[in-house]
């Protein structure tokens, strides 16, 4: 059963180490019908970000930070059970850790450069304005009748 598909890389060559992810499996609300009581399909996936070594420390800095609201005790936790069988669901875990680290390490967007407006454009745009007030003047109907 122990074939996984391969390492979850989070981005580059960095990837989420097998020994350092903590399963566990217990029964499932989902999909499944009698068959869900009497199997553990559902899969809670833990990885002590905090303890880890894999990551770089920067990455690793920041990671805590913008997921600082779902660690307990340093330890990210992902479940899954909308799966069936426990296998998919164990995919479906470690996709989604993985996804996870990798938007939390991503570095920071680079900050706007605040940019002019060209005076040409701003003139154009006065002019229609004054020539679109002009068209609604001339439908006011005081001359007329």
């Amino acid at each position: 059963m122990e074939c996984m598909s391969g390492p979850y890389f989070i981005r580059g060559s960095v990837s989420l180490p097998e020994a350092e992810l903590m399963w566990r499996f217990s029964r499932s609300s989902g999909p499944g019908g009698q068959h869900v009581n009497t199997s553990d399909s559902q899969v809670e996936l833990r990885f002590d970000l905090a303890g880890t070594e894999a990551l770089p420390d920067v990455w690793k800095e920041r990671a805590l930070q913008r997921l600082a609201g779902r660690l307990v005790d340093g330890v990210l936790s992902v479940r899954a059970s909308e799966h069936r069988s426990q296998w998919r669901n164990r995919e479906t875990a470690a996709v989604r850790l993985a996804a996870l680290l990798a938007e939390a390490t991503a570095p920071p967007p680079k900050p706007r450069r605040p940019t002019r407006i060209p005076r040409g454009i701003n003139e154009r745009r006065l002019r229609e304005k004054k020539q679109r007030s002009e068209t609604k003047r001339g439908r006011s109907g005081r001359d007329w009748g």
